[in-house]
């Protein structure tokens, strides 16, 4: 993992903020502070980060809001929500609006190091051919490029970014195709969780991307449910 990634902190308290860019700087990363969603778009605008931990509770533009403009621009910038302790809530319209992870206040240096590093991880690998084909494989109505992780739209050629928790996620599918799959080994493997685990993690991002794949996302046929146990990706039938 590249120790000089480039982060950005978005927290209108001063003194939280600060606290935050100085820590992160200690531990090697390339670290910009801002208080609000103007300060963060002139920012991206020069340089796309590698990662942005957005306070949820921002005047004016709130966190999901930018979530919502960072996840347009790049599939590749990780995002780290700030969430109140507690708040499931928060954490689940965070995922749904393309966040990689998520920590509560008050949290420990430590734990938040973990989960820096973990979206680093993800955002920063290198793609894994699947066993089964190439560098594309086709799910649903889209295909999937694993060089370039976006999902493209065979019919007119556009390209989709994905956030690198989405495209881990489908990275395994693809990398396991017709083998029923464990909701918590998906969990374990796509979001290396080592403090919690979000029970509803995976629902939340399994359903956001049926929405993107899935001819009918009300009756998948590429990412299929399997009772009991957790899903399965069933490639298309040449």
């Amino acid at each position: 993992m590249d120790q000089s990634a480039h982060i950005i902190v978005v927290e209108d308290e001063a003194t939280q903020r600060d606290l935050l860019v100085a820590y992160l700087a200690r531990q090697s990363f390339r670290v910009s502070g801002v208080d609000g969603g103007a300060a963060l778009r002139r920012l991206v605008e020069r340089e796309l980060p590698s990662l942005v931990m957005l306070d949820i509770g921002l005047p004016g533009e709130d966190g999901f809001a930018l979530a919502r403009w960072l996840r347009e621009r790049s599939g590749r910038v990780g995002i780290i929500m700030v969430t109140a302790a507690g708040d499931t809530v928060d954490r689940v319209v965070g995922l749904e609006t393309g966040a990689d992870d998520y920590i509560a206040k008050p949290f420990e240096p430590r734990e938040l190091l973990a989960r820096v590093r973990s979206v680093l991880r993800r955002v920063q690998g290198a793609a894994v051919v699947p066993a089964h084909g190439g560098p594309r494989v086709r799910m649903g109505r889209r295909v999937l490029d694993l060089e370039k992780r976006v999902l493209a739209n065979p019919a007119d050629g556009s390209e989709e970014t994905l956030a690198a928790s989405e495209f881990d996620l489908l990275k395994v599918f693809a990398e396991n195709p017709n083998r029923p799959l464990m909701r918590d080994w998906l969990l374990e493997v796509t979001a290396h969780r080592d403090m919690e685990a979000f029970d509803r993690a995976i629902d939340l991002r399994i359903t956001r991307l049926r929405r993107k794949i899935e001819h009918d996302p009300a009756h998948p046929d590429a990412i299929r449910t399997v009772r009991g146990i957790g899903y399965m990706f069933v490639p298309p039938k040449v």
